[in-house]
Parts: structure tokens; C-alpha cells; sequence
């Protein structure tokens, strides 16, 4: 069978960046099983796969239009580090979730000056070209109720 919208799709992956550095990989682990069509992934990668059968491999590049979209520099600001109460030794790369006024926001540290705390409100992967190396494991048809729900159940997938 191939990927096409609705169908259910069991790969594994490994995601590196622009210079190569290993991001995420699913080798080793259970594969990604996910709904083609539903947003469960990235849409430059489920739009490549369209078409593909267990037991392809290929590698795509997911530029950020297609991934996680661009930076938005209004997203990146200083607040003072009062705000952050509690907690001792504020380091880069810690995550903390904001409250905004569209409700709770993960932030990511990106500075830490003696005048405040620089928070990237941006996916992680905002900005940045995705490679993947994908090996397609299996491909079957979406359960009704699989389908209404937008995600898979059962093993690799959702479990109510």
C-alpha cells in the first residue's frame, strides 16, 4: 500500500541539522507511527513520503516554510530575572513555560545577562533546514475511529 492522506504510517527516522549534527532518531527505538494528512508531523516531511511503500528509504530535506517556520524576533525578549523566582542557577537551554495572554507558552533561555534573562518564545527548531533519513516500515489503512480521532491508535499510537 502507499502513503496517501489517511493512511497510517510506521517509520523510523533520524533528524539532523543543516551541519549534520544528530537532532532525534527513532533507530533503536519503536518506530514513529503517525496519520498522514492529520498535522501529526511536519508537513514538508508527510508531504514527501506521499507515495512511498514499506520498506523504502529515502532522505528529505525539510526547509523551515515546510518545518517549524521561520524565527519571529518579536518572540525573543529580555525579562528581568525576578521573574524567576525560585529558581537558583538560571543556565541556556532551560525551558520554562510563560504565561502570555493567548495562555501558556514554552520558552527557551537563550541568555543570561546581569540585566535580565533573554527567552526565545520560538519552536526550537524555528528557522532552521531538517534532514531526515526515513526508512518506511509499514503502511496500512486508518481505522474509522482512527480517523475521527485524527491519530493512531493502538500499538505506536494513541491509547485512550
Amino acid at each position: 500500500m502507499q502513503i496517501t492522506e489517511n493512511a497510517v504510517v510506521s517509520m523510523h527516522y533520524t533528524l539532523t541539522d543543516e551541519q549534520g549534527q544528530e537532532l532525534d532518531s527513532s533507530v533503536g527505538q519503536e518506530p514513529l507511527v503517525f496519520l498522514s494528512g492529520a498535522q501529526n508531523i511536519i508537513d514538508g516531511l508527510d508531504n514527501a513520503l506521499q507515495g512511498k511503500t514499506a520498506g523504502e528509504k529515502l532522505e528529505v530535506s525539510v526547509a523551515p516554510e515546510d518545518g517549524y517556520g521561520a524565527v519571529h524576533e518579536e518572540l525573543i525578549q529580555k525579562v528581568p530575572a525576578d521573574n524567576f523566582q525560585g529558581v537558583d542557577d538560571i543556565q541556556v537551554g532551560m525551558q520554562f513555560m510563560a504565561q502570555t495572554p493567548g495562555g501558556e507558552q514554552p520558552v527557551t533561555v537563550i541568555g543570561v545577562e546581569d540585566d535580565g534573562v533573554m527567552l526565545d518564545g520560538n519552536h526550537p527548531l524555528a528557522g532552521k533546514t531538517l534532514n531526515f533519513n526515513v526508512e518506511i516500515v509499514d503502511v496500512r489503512e486508518a481505522s474509522s475511529e482512527e480517523l475521527e480521532h485524527g491519530h493512531v491508535h493502538g500499538e505506536g499510537g494513541h491509547h485512550h
